[in-house]
């Protein structure tokens, strides 16, 4: 790592619960100390944008417009976040590099050249008046990849250990891994492994009636169908080899109710969705050779789904990235704001082992200030 700057890191994710917003100051040393993550902020997405997205992850009537339209409204709630952060942490928009803005993914193809995150980049950069850095995915596809997963690198600058051979798993919508051999001592690799939250919040919000299972509550009260569990492990997603990344253009509600349900309790349809990513994350773990595993993402406040991991890797002690001095819930957004410098130095983003592209490239477009 070069320089140090102040960077903001904006990332919605597949969960669809809103923005995470991080102003992070990256030194010249190796690894992350606490003081780094100079603030963060998180902006709930109002239940109707949250609707209107949802509505876009399948084809519909007139979605271009929708989508278009979608993408303001998008930006000019990142361009809120961003004021909120920049004020509750008093710190000035003149004082930061650039803001590398994900975007949210409404389709993600890779087996058809293509990956879409909404967005109005050149907007937020009126708005917030910062240099914005943002299409992230698009060029490691151009270049043969898959576009997902981009936070092993990340991982792989901050999170390295000269000695131990440490796996981290990001548990969002869908959970992927990255696996850091000790001192660098072989290549990195990573890839999604599958749902991480998606399902279980798809579920809960139609027998619930709310956003989330709550710490797991509700999935530790049922009991795991096993021939459930075998079916859905059964995907081909699961078995296909790396690199590989998906999303909710794959598993989704239809993909769980396409299985047979009948006659099931829904809490041990939650019970068996929790062991399925339990135990998706946990093969991906073991088939790494890691011997520590580090948990980041809003899965990690899901404690069931954590004990089921950690009971899963007896011989892999597991913690929460808070112990390597990164708060699980940031470690997305302060990825895309090390994204974002690296755009701006000119230096790549991707890791072709992970993600298949012919070779490193510099991602993101830059809207200059």
């Amino acid at each position: 790592m070069s320089a140090p700057g102040l960077y903001i890191g904006l990332m919605s994710g597949t969960s669809l619960d809103g923005i995470d917003a991080a102003v992070v100051e990256f030194s010249s040393g190796p690894g992350f100390t606490p003081g780094q993550l100079r603030g963060s902020h998180f902006a709930a997405f109002p239940d109707d944008l949250r609707a209107k997205l949802l509505e876009l992850h399948v084809s519909g009537t007139d979605e271009l417009h929708r989508a278009a339209q979608v993408s303001v409204e998008l930006s000019r709630l990142y361009a809120q976040a961003v004021a909120a952060l920049l004020k509750k942490h008093g710190i000035n928009a003149v004082d930061i590099c650039a803001i590398g803005c994900h975007g949210q993914t409404v389709r993600h193809r890779p087996e058809h050249a293509y990956t879409l995150q909404l967005a109005a980049p050149a907007l937020l950069a009126e708005l917030t008046a910062i240099t914005v850095v943002a299409d992230f995915r698009s060029r490691d596809i151009a270049a043969g990849g898959q576009g997902a997963p981009l936070v092993p690198a990340f991982h792989a600058a901050l999170f390295a250990d000269p000695k131990l051979h440490r796996a981290i798993v990001n548990i969002g919508g869908i959970a992927n891994l990255t696996s850091l051999p000790a001192g660098h001592d072989g290549t990195v690799s990573g890839f999604d492994t599958g749902p991480g939250n998606l399902l279980l919040d798809a579920w809960a919000a139609k027998h619930l009636g709310q956003a989330c299972d709550t710490g797991g509550a509700w999935a530790a009260s049922g009991r795991v169908n096993r021939t459930l569990l075998e079916a859905m492990l059964a995907d081909p997603y699961f078995a296909k080899a790396a690199p590989k990344s998906t999303g909710r253009d794959h598993f989704n509600l239809a993909w769980v109710e396409a299985h047979a349900l009948s006659g099931l309790a829904p809490a041990d349809v939650q019970a068996t969705l929790t062991e399925l990513s339990a135990r998706s994350i946990a093969q991906a773990v073991k088939a790494s050779g890691a011997k520590e595993l580090w948990l980041c993402g809003g899965g990690t406040h899901n404690r069931h789904l954590a004990g089921r991991i950690a009971a899963l890797l007896p011989d892999c002690p597991a913690g929460s990235t808070a112990a390597l001095g990164l708060d699980p819930d940031w470690v997305e957004a302060v990825a895309f704001a090390w994204l974002a410098k690296q755009a701006l130095e000119h230096k790549p983003g991707n890791l072709p082992a992970v993600t298949g592209a012919r070779g490193l490239r510099v991602l993101g477009a830059i809207y200059s200030a």
